[in-house]
């Protein structure tokens, strides 16, 4: 694999640690490519109510069955592999797989993958006791302080990558940050995830929205890393919905499979809005969101046993007096702790919650429902959890003062995960016994050695007394973040990318776009 980190790359991220040494927020012995969880992941339920929940997920495929529309090559995989079939019409099939068949299916793919970076300092390990933080995905729409609510653009898409490249709390670049509406549909992928590989040096989700896109993004992916590498390693991968209830469109599993054949990840997502799409119940939405999750995911190993798989879980409730979605409530909480114990039984990495909120600002509402949601993915065991930053609007719209508002919190995750070191030196006898009883510790060698990386150091909070706050002009956290992330542009610089590489990817994507019109839907 081609290393692009340039001795002056290096350089420069050393001296930015040094100076970031003092700066609030920044503490540089958190700074990691990933979390390697310090503490347990939760178990809400007992062993009782497990398999309760697994034997429906795997009655309702067994019973109900899941319909796959517009793709005969994936039903005919599952017909080969001794599923049921019964076609509805000529372009729908639906598929019914006896109690344990996807169970077995499903014990070929890795319980823990790399996806490789372009910059190798910065893979990720996905599962095993490995937390990946990623920015929010899907907004057609973005909002800031000064211009209010708008459709995004490729600016703001290339915008917010280079926040996230900037922020050392999170570990991956995602994937479409928000929609460049001002790029055409059949285009916009190939400028957008350029953009991913030109302005960050990070992993990243590749096109999910129509098979030939797919297989852009895998090939443009070669073009960085080398073909041959890429056969081998998972450098790429796509994040794919179901749609709910039940079903599987042709895009969707032909996405999955061209990833699957190249050997690339895939996220298995149900968006599952209680009551609408999915039983109201919790436990009920869990069933039913397991039961597409593992069939979603079992299609990538009849395609390539051993391809990395990632078992999903989107769970929201909603507003029964309107029929709106609600997101960052108490029972999709739950919900996921309940999916991280699914997941360990099934050996699978997990995806859920994130920073989930339906406020229209970024407000109280916002941080409230957005700690409620990503506590309980950290909780309950998620390895990779989209939508760490920027959700906002029920996910309509991508925020920039909520995005560094939550990279924030990211942070404050980072110490969380790390847990409570037990040793001589943090019990600390010394530091209470060095001057005795009655005698504050600030100036103990304890102190003195421990003051700069013993807490989180928020890059947002203000904890002065209220009388400095006062003074220097009431400014609250979404006016210091509106600061804060311009400061964080206009401090930003690209990581290196060899010319070659560069060059081979703007010749792809120039003979790409003129191979095709415009096509705006």
């Amino acid at each position: 694999m081609t290393d692009v980190i340039s001795t002056g790359r290096r350089t420069r991220r050393r001296g930015e640690r040094a100076k970031r040494s003092s700066a609030p927020g920044q503490n540089p012995h958190l700074e990691v490519p990933y979390i390697v969880r310090g503490i347990p992941s939760y178990d809400l339920l007992d062993e009782e109510s497990l398999q309760k929940i697994e034997s429906t997920a795997e009655r309702i495929i067994a019973e109900i069955g899941i319909e796959i529309r517009d793709d005969v090559e994936s039903v005919e995989l599952y017909r080969k592999a001794g599923a049921k079939i019964e076609e509805v019409d000529g372009t729908r099939w639906n598929i019914k797989c006896e109690p344990g068949m996807v169970r077995d299916l499903l014990k070929t793919a890795p319980g823990q993958f790399t996806q490789h970076a372009r910059n190798p300092r910065n893979s990720v390990e996905i599962g095993g006791n490995n937390v990946v933080l990623a920015p929010a995905y899907g907004s057609p729409f973005v909002m800031d302080l000064d211009q209010g609510r708008r459709y995004g653009t490729i600016e703001d898409f290339r915008n917010f990558i280079k926040l996230a490249q900037s922020s050392p709390w999170l570990h991956h670049s995602g994937g479409t940050i928000c929609e460049p509406t001002d790029i055409a549909v059949n285009k916009r992928h190939l400028d957008m995830l350029y953009s991913h590989i030109k302005y960050s040096d990070r992993a990243f989700l590749g096109s999910i929205t129509a098979p030939e896109r797919v297989l852009d993004s895998i090939e443009m992916a070669r073009l960085v890393f080398g073909a041959e590498f890429v056969d081998q390693n998972c450098v790429i991968m796509g994040n794919f919905n179901t749609t709910s209830p039940l079903v599987l469109d042709g895009v969707t599993t032909a996405g999955i499979r061209h990833y699957a054949a190249a050997n690339q990840g895939s996220i298995h997502l149900p968006f599952l809005l209680g009551g609408a799409v999915s039983p109201l119940t919790m436990a009920g939405s869990v069933a039913h969101g397991l039961a597409e999750s593992m069939f979603s995911c079992a299609l990538t190993q009849l395609v390539r046993p051993g391809a990395p798989a990632i078992l999903a879980a989107f769970l929201s409730s909603m507003s029964l007096r309107s029929g709106s979605p609600t997101f960052g409530t108490a029972e999709p909480a739950l919900g996921s702790l309940v999916m991280g114990q699914l997941a360990r039984r099934l050996n699978l990495p997990l995806r859920c919650a994130g920073s989930f909120t339906t406020s229209k600002l970024p407000d109280g509402q916002a941080m409230q429902q957005s700690m409620m949601s990503m506590l309980s993915a950290v909780q309950g065991g998620a390895h990779y959890i989209l939508h760490s930053a920027g959700f906002l609007d029920g996910l309509l719209s991508m925020s920039y003062e909520k995005f560094v508002m939550d990279t924030d919190v990211c942070g404050a995750m980072h110490a969380y995960l790390a847990g409570v070191k037990v040793d001589d030196d943090t019990l600390a006898f010394e530091a209470l016994a060095e001057q005795g009883a009655g005698e504050h510790l600030f100036s103990t060698q304890h102190t003195m050695r421990h003051y700069k990386t013993a807490y989180y150091d928020s890059a947002l909070d203000d904890n002065q007394p209220w009388e400095t706050w006062n003074e220097q002009g009431e400014v609250d956290m979404a006016h210091r973040a509106n600061a804060r992330w311009k400061q964080t542009l206009a401090d930003y610089e690209p990581p290196a990318l060899d010319e070659s590489i560069d060059e081979a990817l703007l010749a792809f994507i120039a003979q790409k776009k003129s191979s095709m019109k415009d096509a705006w839907y």
